[in-house]
């Protein structure tokens, strides 16, 4: 993780996920840096109407590509995902929930905090 990363309330960025291993850099995190292309800085929660919504976009998330040694992703998965392509599922009405702790603050160069707040992960607390 790049220690100096921020996430969108201007705090150290948080892991997304190390199982799968997610990030452009594969380091668990949505960093992100001039090579990066594809802006993979937001940290969602899979849904399987995102991940249709993507698949039929042209960006097969759910497929395994084992020389990638990418799993395929499931429901409940984090990943880090393209900015854009977050926002056009918003635009779209499919958006997946959003881990704010754990999306970079360059996505605010793309994306309104306020689309990131009202997609905001809300954690299940156990219940009885």
């Amino acid at each position: 993780m790049n220690k100096s990363s921020k996430n969108v309330f201007g705090q150290p960025l948080v892991v997304c996920s190390n199982n799968p291993l997610t990030g452009f850099y594969r380091n668990g995190c949505c960093d992100t840096g001039s090579e990066d292309f594809g802006k993979h800085t937001v940290c969602a929660v899979m849904t399987s109407s995102f991940l249709l919504f993507s698949q039929s976009m042209g960006n097969d998330l759910i497929t395994p590509i084992p020389q990638y040694n990418f799993p395929g992703l499931n429901p409940g998965d984090r990943w880090c995902i393209c900015v854009l392509r977050w926002k056009e599922a918003y635009e779209a009405g499919c958006a997946a929930p959003v881990v704010l702790e754990a999306t970079n603050e360059e996505a605010l160069n793309y994306v309104d905090m306020n689309a990131l707040l009202e997609c905001a992960y809300k954690e299940m607390k156990n219940r009885d």
